[in-house]
């Protein structure tokens, strides 16, 4: 870790902690901390606290929220979303041109530059697309977001999976010339701008990335930004301090106010609510039950309702316990979810029996809320029928006791969150064991990847505005499943849904909402546990603070100081 050239201390009484905020190193950065020591720090600058270090920076292998935050504001893909949440051009130049049978867009490419001079081009977005479909990447999104939506994707995963040689040619996007792009679609997608968004669609430079090799990626020297803003001042995956510097040779450079967003990792958020209270940082990260009373009322406080679901994670992979569906049904029914969002978060956050959001999409024929359907009655809380399913999971297992590894982050609220679980449980179901391990976010993730883990909480905001960025999660083999749940009739549905419902949006509202009700009523392969509220203190002095309900979290290209 880098060492810090301001010292921030903070007196608490569960938690003492120093806390190091960094600015740029050489002279320039020296002249800074002597402006800043004056009274007289940049005008433009804003100091933001997040409670984990950056996992990744390639954009397709990144499959996180930090991750693919900084990303949208270092680097830029066709669209972005703007402060309105609305879709708006990034690299894309003009509207694209679409086919009669909506199968095909050719995109222009705008004059724009990467932060080493080079031109972007309509290649950069083939070579990263295909890198994201090469087996030997391993990207977990690339094929999640490209399989059944561009064309020749889900051959490429057949190909791969039957260990057969690859053709990545195969993938629906081409580059005619240096400044078009065209993509082949496997069916009309009417959300294509949403989810051009996202980051494993940004380009990359091919020439800079085969340079760079293995390193690639590996520290914010290893590469290249098109974004509002250029990364700086980071280290690698544990690195707990980072920039970001204004891009001057952004195309949209103008509308850049901010000449720097500096962020620093801080776990406890009472340390961060205190950070923010003697004027070391401009915004907080997501704050705590604890905190959040504290500024009810406040003007500072900033809060709205996520499209974000949290749900307990039950891995089947070489589990017998919980390969049984009545131990799955007897965890998920065991806890208290109305007392834990009101006792543990009591921030807003609300229930959730449901694995596609509270008002997150409307049926684009009747205007009626994907919820309406199944409402939110599935998996509730009922600790004797939780009882009974269990007795009756024992039974089949043979046994009085299960053991179980709880999987967490080793953030406070992570740590508080596991500890209510595990009383629940160890409360409600006789027999039950739960070891909780607590890890950086970073190894949660790899550990997730490898199905390291018997439970973990998981949270999953969405891709792009569609229920199938949820649906499609628990397709037998998808990328995202990491639990080895499977179910042909869940399969089906999903599949109509993506195909020969594509069309016929009541009719396919309808079947992904029997696939939701097989997915928790029928075989309980998650414990969904609620719905997210997010709260964060921003200073009075920022303005045009940005906040997405799809996608990366934040976006800093509008914002400014007062």
């Amino acid at each position: 870790m880098k060492k810090s050239k301001y010292l921030l201390l903070l007196s608490l009484s569960l938690v003492v902690s120093m806390f190091l905020a960094a600015c740029g190193g050489g002279d320039k950065g020296k002249d800074d901390d002597k402006a800043a020591d004056k009274g007289g720090k940049s005008a433009q600058e804003i100091r933001m606290l997040e409670s984990t270090a950056i996992p990744a920076m390639d954009s397709v292998k990144a499959s996180d929220t930090v991750s693919f935050t900084t990303m949208n504001n270092v680097m830029e893909g066709l669209y972005r979303l703007d402060p309105n949440q609305e879709v708006v051009p990034g690299m894309a130049d003009g509207e694209p041109t679409v086919s009669d049978d909506g199968l095909t867009y050719t995109f222009k490419i705008r004059d724009a530059k990467w932060s080493n001079g080079d031109p972007v081009t309509a290649n950069d977005f083939v070579y990263a697309w295909k890198k994201a479909m090469d087996p030997a990447t391993a990207s977990e999104y690339g094929p999640y977001m490209m399989e059944g939506k561009i064309k020749g994707a889900a051959e490429i995963i057949a190909a791969a999976a039957e260990k057969k040689d690859v053709d990545l040619n195969t993938l629906g996007v081409k580059a005619l010339d240096e400044k078009t792009l065209e993509v082949a679609l496997e069916k009309p997608i009417p959300y294509i701008k949403s989810l051009m968004a996202f980051p494993t669609f940004y380009p990359q430079n091919q020439k800079f990335v085969e340079e760079q090799g293995d390193k690639y990626a590996q520290k914010a020297e290893n590469l290249i930004f098109n974004g509002p803003f250029v990364l700086s001042d980071w280290d690698g995956s544990t690195d707990s301090e980072w920039s970001y510097i204004k891009n001057k040779d952004y195309w949209d450079a103008d509308t850049v106010k901010l000449e720097k967003v500096q962020w620093n990792v801080l776990k406890d958020p009472q340390a961060q609510a205190n950070a923010f209270e003697t004027g070391e940082v401009d915004i907080t990260g997501k704050l705590s039950s604890d905190v959040v009373p504290q500024y009810e009322g406040d003007e500072r406080l900033v809060k709205w309702l996520e499209p974000t679901l949290a749900w307990l994670k039950m891995n089947q992979k070489d589990n017998k316990a919980l390969q049984n569906p009545d131990i799955r049904k007897a965890i998920a029914q065991a806890i208290n979810k109305q007392d834990y969002v009101d006792g543990v978060l009591n921030n807003g956050s609300i229930v959730a029996n449901y694995a596609v959001p509270n008002e997150f999409v409307k049926n684009e024929e009747t205007g009626k809320d994907f919820r309406d359907i199944n409402g939110n009655k599935l998996l509730p809380y009922n600790v004797d029928a939780a009882k009974k399913a269990w007795k009756k999971g024992l039974a089949a297992l043979g046994t009085d006791t299960v053991e179980l590894r709880y999987l967490t982050d080793d953030t406070e609220t992570a740590k508080k969150t596991a500890e209510y679980i595990k009383s629940q449980l160890e409360t409600n179901l006789k027999g039950i064991k739960i070891s909780v391990e607590s890890v950086p976010f970073s190894v949660r993730i790899d550990r997730q990847n490898k199905q390291d883990y018997d439970l973990q909480l998981a949270l999953w905001g969405p891709d792009y505005l569609d229920p199938m960025t949820f649906s499609d999660l628990w397709v037998t083999g998808s990328g995202n499943n990491k639990m080895s749940y499977s179910n042909p009739k869940y399969d089906k549905l999903i599949k109509d849904a993506q195909t020969t419902l594509a069309q016929s949006p009541v009719e396919r509202y309808k079947a992904l909402a029997e696939a939701e009700r097989i997915l928790l009523e029928e075989d309980a392969a998650i414990a969904p546990i609620y719905q997210r509220s997010s709260n964060v203190l921003v200073s009075e002095k920022v303005k045009n603070f940005t906040y997405h309900l799809v996608g990366p979290e934040y976006s800093f290209k509008w914002t400014s100081v007062k």
